[in-house]
Order: C-alpha cells, then structure tokens, then sequence
C-alpha cells in the first residue's frame, strides 16, 4: 500500500513537471489572454502553440476563433508524402522534361506577347531592374503562367505540416502566424486562398513570409496582391534584387545564387534559366 502511494507520487510530480514546462511558453501572458488560450485554444491543437504570437502580432481572438473552426480545417494526409519526394530531387534530365517542355515554351511566348510591355513597364517604373524573361520564367515554373493556383487552400497546407510533420511544424507554425496576420490586415478570407502543399500561394508562389517581405504594390493602388499581374512582376524582381541579383553590370554568378535563394535547388536555377532562354529565343523569332 506505502509503495503504491509512493509510485502515485511519483507520477503526480512528473505530471506536474510538464504542466510547469508547458505553461512557462505563457508566463509573460496577462492573466486574462492565459485563461482564454487554456480555456478555448486548448480545442485545437494547432491554434494553442500559435494563439499567444497571433494575439501579440495583432489577430484579435475572435477573428482566430472563426478561423479555426473545425468544420473548415482540413488535414490533408498526402502532404507529408509529397515532402518526403519533391520534383526537385529528381535527376535534371526528369526535371527538365518537366518544366522546359515545348507547351511551357509556347505558352511563355504567347504570355510574353500579351503581357511582355506590361511586365518590363512594371519593373521600370518600380525600380526593379531584372531581366523580364528570367521573371517570366519563374512564373511559368511555378504556376504555369497563372494557370495553376495550387490544390490545397494555405491554411490547410500549413495546419497540416504543424500536426503531422514534426521537423517542419517550428517553420510551419511561423508561416501560419504570418500567414493570419495577411489576411487580417489585407482583410482576405483566411481560407480563400489556394496554395501549394508547402503553403505557398500567388502566381509567384510566396510562402507567407516572404510575402510580406518582399511583395510590391506593382499598380500603386494601395494593396500588394498575389493575383495581380504588375503587383507579381514586380513581387518577384524585388525578391531576386533583394537576393543580389546585380542591378549594374551582369554578373552569371549573382543572377544564380539570387534564383537560387528563390528555391534552393540547383536544378530549379537551372529551368529557369533554360526556360527563359528558350522563350527569348521564341520571341525573337517572332
């Protein structure tokens, strides 16, 4: 009877241990927002490791509240699959059968063609002075000219590499938090957006963060958006600039490494690269 006490005891403190641990992530919290975070985000996994960050970045708690209703939250079990093999790790003649195929070259030109005088205006006129087809190229890479917006709304990509992989959910749970801070501020439907399974979102495909870092008003009309065309030219060549790629004089190795910051994957610079090449080649002619 003393030794089964003494195990309960036992338990009770190693229980108590991680009830500390747990709630130390909260000690600076007012007693108010606390109550609130163990009372109501403690239905969600998800939202209880993200709640305190949110709230002080801004997310007011009902907005979060409504966002994360369950009945709006799905968890896509593929996407741990498509991580665990990504195009990216096939070799560079499957890669490049992939992306520099004679439909993307075509479809480049014909998009050049239409939107070419507005895409080298739009990079004038913000100061972002990047090769126009190196741009185009990146486009027609990661969203097929605008053609492909993605099979998962961002949230759901993002919830669902925090649940269910481990060694992303740090990097995932900052992505969420910038992500919500978006779409409160912009006032967009948190689960409007379609994406890719890693999160990112827009015809330059931007993960969240980088969104807000380096996204441009393109139009000047007050708002940086995803699916504006002169709001992506200029999004993306301020993104490479922003990652050296030499405003002056051309330099090989510095347009790499700032493709490269974009995705880091050799064969990635590389596509673009032969991608961007071929439709110069396609519009000269014409």
């Amino acid at each position: 009877m003393i030794q089964k006490l003494k195990n309960i005891k036992k338990k009770m403190k190693v229980k108590l241990l991680k009830i500390n641990l747990y709630l130390s992530q909260y000690k600076k919290m007012p007693v108010y927002l606390l109550l609130f975070t163990l009372l109501f985000s403690a239905d969600d996994p998800v939202l209880s490791t993200i709640f305190n960050e949110a709230i002080k970045r801004g997310v007011p708690k009902g907005y979060l509240e409504k966002t994360f209703d369950k009945n709006k939250i799905t968890v896509h079990e593929k996407i741990p699959e498509f991580f665990a093999r990504p195009y990216e790790k096939k070799s560079w003649d499957v890669y490049k059968k992939i992306f520099i195929t004679p439909k993307r070259i075509e479809g480049g030109i014909k998009f050049y063609n239409e939107y070419g005088d507005l895409l080298k205006k739009t990079i004038l006129s913000n100061n972002v002075s990047v090769d126009p087809f190196i741009v185009l190229s990146i486009i027609g890479i990661e969203s097929n000219y605008g053609l492909n917006k993605g099979r998962y709304t961002v949230f759901n990509a993002l919830y669902t590499q925090i649940l269910r992989m481990p060694k992303r959910s740090k990097w995932a749970k900052g992505q969420l938090v910038d992500f919500l801070v978006l779409c409160y501020e912009d006032k967009i439907p948190p689960h409007s957006i379609q994406g890719s399974y890693a999160g990112a979102f827009g015809y330059g495909q931007f993960i969240p963060s980088s969104f807000i870092s380096y996204s441009l008003d393109g139009n000047n009309d007050g708002k940086r958006k995803p699916y504006d065309w002169e709001d992506v030219f200029a999004s993306i060549a301020n993104y490479l600039i922003k990652n050296g790629y030499p405003t002056t004089e051309y330099d090989d190795d510095k347009v790499y490494k700032s493709i490269y910051a974009y995705n880091h994957a050799d064969n990635y610079v590389k596509a673009v690269l032969g991608l961007s090449a071929e439709i110069k080649k396609g519009v000269d002619k014409k």
